[in-house]
């Protein structure tokens, strides 16, 4: 692939190979046995997804953390300081029990290693609706190496959220990189394939596909796990 310098990698689904639907399952039931003495779980997920939906679709320049955190505020009002604390010990404790629904699959790894290896910069492009902490987790229990990443998307720093234009806009400036020079590597048709608006090249990952919005596949390259570690072996060495 001509002028290719750098690999975006979605991170649930893509390197931390994890079926989505156990993903949501899993976290949800955590997240709403965490605040069960707060508040029920039916209230709980409407609080949280109105905050989240708010999050998701904010084009103004506010980090993702203080646009959930203040929408959150909003709605519980007093309890907002109970709510931030049993947030922070859920994601420094409960958050672990998320582990047992990933699955083990080394391909992604030994893609990571080959490409770090060629001299080609990665990044982590995770959707950054969790703290900097939960990501940091997952990026542990999918093995690869912190250190093979120079920049990763999170809550506290990003202020878009995929799908939008503008999350990608804001990857491409902070690392000082041109969408030529860059390759989105997901599994979700929509949130990761969007990139190829800007002018990135894709790769849509199979394994763990989502389609949720029946959405077209326009992707430049289409394969599984192991087709993607033959792909990155093809690509050429930049050393």
């Amino acid at each position: 692939m001509k002028n290719l310098t750098t690999v975006l990698f979605d991170l649930d689904g893509t390197l931390l190979p994890i079926n989505m639907q156990d993903f949501e399952r899993v976290y949800f039931s955590l997240l709403t046995e965490a605040f069960k003495d707060i508040a029920s779980p039916k209230e709980f997920m409407t609080q949280i997804g109105g905050a989240i939906t708010t999050m998701v679709k904010n084009t103004e320049p506010r980090t993702n953390e203080e646009v959930f955190m203040t929408t959150l505020k909003n709605t519980v009002q007093d309890k907002f300081p109970l709510y931030e604390e049993t947030f922070a010990h859920f994601y420094n404790h409960g958050f672990d029990g998320l582990r047992r629904a990933v699955q083990d699959t080394p391909a992604m790894r030994k893609a990571t290693e080959i490409l770090k290896t060629k001299g080609y910069d990665l990044v982590i492009a995770t959707n950054p609706l969790f703290p900097r902490l939960a990501i940091e987790k997952r990026i542990t229990w999918a093995g690869v190496k912190r250190s093979h990443f120079s920049y990763v998307t999170s809550f506290e720093e990003n202020h878009y959220c995929k799908p939008n234009l503008e999350y990608y806009s804001e990857i491409l400036e902070t690392l000082g990189k041109s969408p030529e020079e860059c390759l989105m590597v997901g599994n979700d048709a929509l949130e990761d394939l969007a990139a190829g608006k800007l002018g990135l090249k894709t790769y849509l990952i199979t394994d763990h596909l989502l389609n949720r919005h029946q959405v077209p596949i326009e992707a430049d390259h289409v394969g599984s796990y192991d087709d993607f570690l033959q792909f990155a072996q093809t690509l050429p060495s930049l050393n």
